[in-house]
């Protein structure tokens, strides 16, 4: 009789292991098909993220099959303004998010909306930062707040802003040439790349006084064809060359190393260029560890309707009367 027992307990034990062994298989599988959920935050005023980051989305909805939010500057009656610096809306969607891609440039934002973005910061989820990130807050008057303003963007995103080569007559023709930097031909962020023309004026961010931050591995260089540096002859100081993109890992409070992609492109006629939104789309499946489905042309970003975005700039250069809208 107590053999019995013993082996009906034993039997139950295996029964009950079996379960909760398939239970873990079954909860893996379904967060291995569980679509990501990418965040697009648009929160600067000069080069139309406003605009180009729902078509991005569009295309990680796509290619990703994935949830999609793009969160932007509102005012008071809820229409797109990018020129509000004190205001994002729906950033609590990062709470739930898989990546976040940021496009910001000088925001006070309160508290209450800064700390949805540096909880995911300190995650150690992966994140996708374009441009003028590298300045994405401006606090003036608070000192406790000064961090954000260089310090911030340099540990996390790999720099701060510095300087760039000029404007020239913004988006009347390229500026600077994109090329693979010596030894990532094989990186699969360049799957289907080719060296082409970008309406983004070159940014400083390494070389005389200034140093790419933590790990940060360039990938595309870029060469300004027109410089007031040159012009001021301060080539010494800020060369005619410099990264445009690089890799690189964060490790926040979360003890958890995060995946980065930074690029300094961005201007919204680069956009309009699949072999810019092939990068950003490439980019977008390494941070997320895809990188093996990475298809050997790279991700398909032909578009299912015409981006036609406004031309870079500040003050009233952006399209008015607009609300944010879902992604379908």
């Amino acid at each position: 009789m107590k053999l019995k027992y013993i082996a009906l307990l034993f039997l139950s034990i295996l029964t009950a292991c079996g379960e909760k062994t398939k239970e873990s298989k079954e909860t893996n599988l379904r967060d291995e098909v569980k679509p990501p959920h990418i965040v697009f935050v648009t929160g600067e005023e000069e080069y139309r993220s406003e605009e180009s980051f729902p078509m991005l989305a569009k295309l990680a909805k796509r290619e990703l099959g994935a949830k999609v939010t793009v969160v932007y500057s509102v005012d008071s009656l809820g229409y797109i303004d990018p020129n509000r610096t004190d205001h994002i809306a729906g950033l609590e969607a990062l709470e739930t998010a898989d990546l976040m891609v940021v496009f910001m440039r000088f925001r006070n934002l309160p508290k209450t909306e800064r700390d949805y973005i540096t909880n995911y910061v300190e995650s150690g989820k992966p994140m996708v930062g374009f441009r003028t990130t590298s300045h994405a807050f401006k606090y003036d008057n608070d000192s406790t707040l000064i961090e954000f303003n260089n310090a911030w963007p340099a540990k996390v995103f790999g720099q701060q802003w510095i300087t760039h080569h000029g404007h020239f007559d913004d988006g009347k023709y390229p500026v600077t040439n994109i090329s693979i930097k010596e030894g990532h031909e094989n990186n699969p962020i360049l799957n289907g790349f080719s060296e082409f023309e970008a309406y983004s004026w070159l940014y400083h961010v390494d070389g005389g006084d200034w140093k790419l931050q933590g790990d940060s591995e360039p990938i595309l260089m870029g060469h300004s064809t027109k410089s007031q540096h040159e012009i001021n002859g301060k080539l010494d100081e800020y060369s005619l060359d410099n990264p445009v993109a690089w890799t690189k890992s964060y490790t926040g409070t979360s003890g958890k190393k995060a995946r980065i992609f930074f690029t300094t492109l961005g201007h919204p006629y680069d956009l309009k260029l699949p072999v810019t939104r092939k990068i950003v789309m490439n980019g977008i499946y390494w941070a997320l560890g895809k990188e093996d489905s990475i298809p050997k042309d790279g991700v398909n970003v032909t578009l299912d309707e015409p981006f036609l975005p406004n031309n870079s700039g500040f003050g009233q250069k952006f399209k008015k009367n607009r609300k944010p809208e879902p992604i379908l």
